[in-house]
């Protein structure tokens, strides 16, 4: 039997190779000596989706009359550049008996695997699936052993391709309709991508950064306590807040206080608090941690995250669960003494037992969390490691190891202080062991300063005697989102998390896109200038801005919506939901959006409202046409009129020449320029002319004869 091993990439192909002993490179594939067993590869996504054009001539031109375009049914091709390759998998799975989809453990590898094997024409062949988390050789092999059928999985694969097409579907139609109704309210800024999943969390970001500059801080007014007791002096507080000072001075004349005032402890309560090591890392906590710690962003710490996978160091990076089954924790069990060993740090009292908040096989689905693998570093392989990628690994390492620590435990108490009958309440912790958190990394200041708030020994009914003072305070504005707070916002829909461990939001919320694509959606944003980093804070730039005002009130301003759309791509995944409803409904958005967004891009006070906002640039010259300003617009220089029907434009670059400023102010002053050099013909040699504007105002080059008189 003939058996093809179809690998997402080289460097995985390699992998494979190496767990099965001696084997021969070959031009786009590996034969293994031990079966005669191939592997090949793609370079990811070999199989895309072809472009509008290639359904349709007229959907290549940017035409609000050719909206909405829906092929009756999907073409794919293979990518640029990646003929070769596709032409050996190709011929590879044509000859094979048995095709062995091995690409990432996730849906998305499954899609690139079937999308080639569909494009091969090859899918009668009998598939299997290799599933696992981790490269090292002997966890290969295992996963060679215990092969999978590949009908289980196929679900996984009509679910990611569900989503490649939706997601063509909305950037397709709605940037263009976007884009050409920007354009006609003179709107100029380029291309305005919009997508499925980026437009809403544009619009999320968007909306608070609105809040934060809409915010007008508000005083408020305290009133404090220093308390003496027998025992020792400490601070006390009165716990309402007055939003005047008169209403403050109102309560301190009603209870008759002073300066100085008796009192009585009325009630201690002491609870001892015992708190477990944090979850295991899911790709998104991880990402989050990463930024607040390193400012290092999301996608970088993926690209990190997946070289240490690479490296046998770490689990499988995509994943979304925090778990681990009971595999993993006796290999962790077993390799904790090497682990402690490569951290310089000793577990005195370690928690050998199997606690579900870390091992529960029914909460991992596809993957479980990040851990380290059974592959123990030497001082030569951290060597050969980059410093964020070392900081990456301890990170996970420690977090896996604090499962083992004992738990952070303290007492809390609380007292509560009647003077002349109103409660003043102080909080006291005293750290009984710190456990876990001696291998997290320090603590902020704010909290050490709350840990370090010892209460001395105090009696219920003593006498005290207080000193009181007032202080003035100001409410605060929604804080901003840095690019991992962004990550989890996405992750929870927006929902804001006092306190993620305790409250377990992310266990009930479905989010917008996935544990893989988050990062990449933020890389999106940046790319298409709606986002920029100050300082790991993320801002709305105006042309994003303008695009949030163009989407108000629309579907793509609801994360929520799209938390449901991802919700039934799930479905799709468990065969609860089918491909056709979910485009069905997909189309039925396009249809609705492009016919209310057409109404209110009509109004003229939306056009008021975001002229503000379009970022003025400086004229280069008058358009011979209209006699309006001539502006940059990225690509090209082009006509303010155009919003009145005025098309002309000026090209930067014409036959291999850049035409500098310069020159454009030229051609629209005096309407030819000079002889200029750096023109290039279709054979590479370069030569010099000069170039006018002709009758029909077009651009050409002057005839020599003319030039050299």
């Amino acid at each position: 039997m003939k058996r093809v091993i179809l690998a997402e990439k080289p460097s995985q192909a390699q992998a494979y190779a190496e767990s099965f002993g001696k084997f021969s490179k070959k031009d786009g594939y590996i034969v293994l000596h031990s079966s005669n067993d191939i592997i090949t590869w793609g370079f990811g996504h070999l199989v895309e989706l072809s472009p509008p054009d290639e359904y349709k001539q007229e959907w290549k031109k940017w035409d609000m009359k050719e909206l909405p375009i829906v092929p009756q049914q999907f073409k794919f091709k293979v990518g640029p550049g990646k003929v070769k390759q596709f032409q050996v998998v190709k011929k590879l799975l044509k000859e094979a008996d048995q095709i062995v989809i091995a690409t990432d453990s996730d849906r998305e590898g499954e899609n690139i695997a079937r999308s080639i094997i569909s494009q091969a024409k090859a899918g009668n062949k009998e598939i299997k699936r290799l599933w696992i988390n981790s490269l090292e050789s002997d966890e290969i092999q295992k996963g060679f052993n215990d092969l999978r059928d590949g009908k289980d999985f196929y679900s996984s694969y009509i679910e990611a391709q569900t989503r490649q097409i939706s997601d063509w579907l909305v950037g397709i139609n709605l940037s263009r309709l976007y884009t050409l109704s920007l354009q006609k309210k003179g709107i100029n800024e380029g291309v305005f991508s919009v997508g499925r999943v980026q437009t809403p969390t544009l619009y999320m970001i968007y909306t608070r950064q609105k809040e934060i500059e809409a915010f007008i801080p508000k005083p408020f007014y305290e009133l404090h306590a220093t308390v003496t007791a027998e025992n020792g002096t400490f601070k006390a507080k009165h716990n309402k807040k007055f939003q005047t000072k008169k209403e403050l001075q109102e309560l301190i004349q009603k209870h008759g206080l002073r300066a100085n005032n008796p009192g009585t402890v009325t009630e201690i309560k002491t609870k001892r608090i015992a708190q477990p090591s944090p979850y295991l890392f899911s790709l998104s906590d991880l990402q989050s941690l990463i930024n607040k710690k390193y400012k290092v962003s999301p996608s970088d710490t993926l690209k990190h995250v997946q070289s240490l996978y690479e490296a046998k160091l770490l689990s499988y990076p995509r994943s979304d669960c925090r778990h681990i089954t009971d595999s993993e924790f006796y290999y962790l069990l077993d390799k904790m003494e090497a682990y402690q060993g490569v951290l310089n740090y000793t577990i005195d009292k370690p928690n050998k037992s199997k606690r579900k908040r870390y091992v529960d096989g029914s909460k991992v689905q596809e993957h479980y969390a990040i851990i380290p693998t059974k592959k123990v570093p030497t001082k030569n392989d951290l060597a050969k490691l980059s410093s964020i990628q070392k900081e990456i690994y301890f990170t996970v390492l420690k977090r896996t190891m604090a499962m083992f620590e004992t738990d952070y435990q303290y007492d809390e108490t609380i007292v509560t202080i009647d003077i002349k009958e109103l409660p003043f309440i102080s909080k006291g912790k005293t750290i009984l062991d710190q456990g876990w958190r001696r291998l997290e990394f320090p603590a902020s200041k704010k909290a050490e300063k709350e840990e370090n708030n010892e209460l001395p020994i105090l009696k219920e009914k003593e006498i005290v005697e207080s000193e009181l003072n007032t202080s003035e305070g100001f409410t605060s504005p929604p804080k901003p989102y840095t690019e991992g707070t962004l990550i989890t916002a996405m992750k929870t829909c927006g929902k804001e998390l006092d306190n993620e461990e305790d409250k377990e939001v992310l266990k009930a919320t479905e989010g917008i896109g996935t544990e893989a694509t988050r990062a990449n959606v933020l890389e999106t944003l940046k790319k298409q200038h709606y986002i920029d980093i100050q300082k790991n804070i993320v801002f709305v730039t105006p042309k994003g801005k303008i695009l949030c005002q163009a989407v108000e009130n629309t579907l793509l301003s609801s994360p929520e919506m799209t938390a449901k759309w991802e919700t039934y791509l799930k479905k799709i995944k468990k065969a609860e939901g089918t491909q056709q409803a979910f485009l069905i409904n997909i189309e039925k958005f396009i249809h609705h959006t492009i016919t209310s967004s057409a109404q209110v891009m009509e109004n003229s006070d939306w056009s008021n409202q975001i002229s503000s906002l379009i970022p003025e640039k400086k004229a280069v010259g008058t358009c011979p046409i209209c006699k309006q300003a001539m502006i940059d617009k990225g690509k090209f220089y082009g006509c303010q009129g155009y919003s009145n029907g005025c098309t002309f434009t000026l090209p930067k670059r014409f036959i291999g020449k850049i035409l500098t400023e310069a020159t454009i102010k030229k051609l629209l002053s005096r309407k030819e320029t000079t002889i200029l050099k750096g023109f290039k013909k279709k054979n590479g040699q370069t030569f010099s002319a000069a170039l006018r504007l002709n009758a029909e105002y077009k651009l050409e080059f002057i005839p020599y004869e003319k030039t050299k008189k």
